[in-house]
């Protein structure tokens, strides 16, 4: 569903360049099911090999962050752990919404509506077990380190900035703002051109940061105030919020009663809400247990056996990203060697 924090939050933009020497911490779920939804064919099917085995995940997860690690751009991807009992609502709505969009998928296979197919099998991704193995394999091979976070992977991530062991997290959602990340980043492995919905139009999406402080002093609230912005307009762990309360409509109260309990108007809804619960698993997130972090070097011959060999990638297209890297890699060697002449 997504924290709805869009009307109220002012991003900047940001090039991937800035970005270069950073350390960036991505969520992965949120990651791979945004490649799951968009790398497919032309009557939405998934990516396939010619065993049938799915391979969209692995081909946004490669080629992705082939780009980004060719600029010099520092990756931890954090995986989600056991969500937390009050997602379990939103964790059935989303899988009926799956389940619809497969049957108006095969329905509009059926009656030849292909347009209509690829809209609805973007919405039918469901992210396998085999899947999450595949990827940490790729990202393993790639030198990218990787964390399996106890509960939240946002939380986590959030926690990696506020220790600066990153710069900032990297997500399509707004969550990580509430979990305490000091800088979100979104679009950052999605940029390029994407598809208006219902039309034929093509707009450029390019990364934008948004930065927590910022975003607190402009409108006005401390954390924990934005945290129950979020809980009025609807979090993953009370989904809907209050009804008829949106993103500007929250703040206003918000800002105005300083608690949401304290709004005498919509008090028999608030009483509905596990909100002191809903605020612990923001503000007091369990912390993931982080001894190192290592960025290794890319596994090269592995990486080829893996996508060429077992996966039957291009190995002509494979090896042209990869060479990529290793010229980005020799050029920023140079010019370090150049300040030690």
């Amino acid at each position: 569903m997504g924290l709805d924090l869009k009307p109220l939050v002012k991003s900047s933009s940001i090039t991937i360049s800035e970005l270069s020497g950073k350390v960036i911490a991505v969520d992965a779920y949120n990651t791979i099911y945004q490649f799951l939804a968009t790398i497919r064919g032309t009557m939405g099917e998934l990516l396939t090999n010619n065993s049938g085995e799915v391979t969209s995940h692995l081909s946004g997860l490669f080629y992705r962050n082939v780009n980004l690690l060719a600029e010099n751009i520092k990756l931890i991807y954090i995986f989600d752990g056991k969500p937390s009992p009050l997602k379990s609502k939103e964790l059935d709505r989303r899988r009926q919404v799956k389940d619809d969009a497969f049957k108006k998928y095969q329905e509009a296979i059926t009656a030849g509506r292909f347009k209509d197919a690829r809209k609805y099998g973007q919405a039918t991704s469901v992210l396998t077990d085999k899947m999450v193995e595949e990827s940490k394999m790729i990202l393993s091979l790639l030198g990218i380190p990787y964390i399996q976070a106890p509960s939240e992977g946002e939380a986590a991530a959030a926690q990696l900035t506020q220790s600066n062991i990153a710069f900032a997290c990297a997500s399509q959602d707004y969550d990580s703002l509430l979990f305490g990340a000091k800088r979100l980043i979104r679009n950052l492995t999605i940029s390029g051109k994407r598809k208006v919905p219902n039309k034929n139009v093509y707009v450029d999406i390019e990364p934008e940061i948004i930065l927590q402080q910022q975003l607190l002093n402009e409108i006005g609230l401390n954390l924990e105030q934005l945290v129950d912005v979020g809980i009025l307009i609807g979090t993953d762990f009370n989904p809907g919020g209050i009804p008829r309360i949106g993103p500007k409509t929250a703040l206003k109260l918000v800002r105005e009663y300083n608690k949401l309990e304290k709004i005498e108007k919509i008090e028999d809804s608030v009483a509905n809400i596990p909100y002191e619960e809903i605020r612990e698993i923001f503000l007091k997130q369990e912390p993931s247990k982080v001894d190192s972090i290592k960025f290794d070097e890319i596994s090269y011959d592995a990486l080829i056996n893996f996508l060429c060999i077992e996966k039957n990638f291009s190995a002509t297209r494979v090896n042209a990203s990869l060479d990529k890297v290793k010229k980005s890699v020799t050029t920023r060697n140079q010019s370090l060697e150049k300040w030690f002449d």
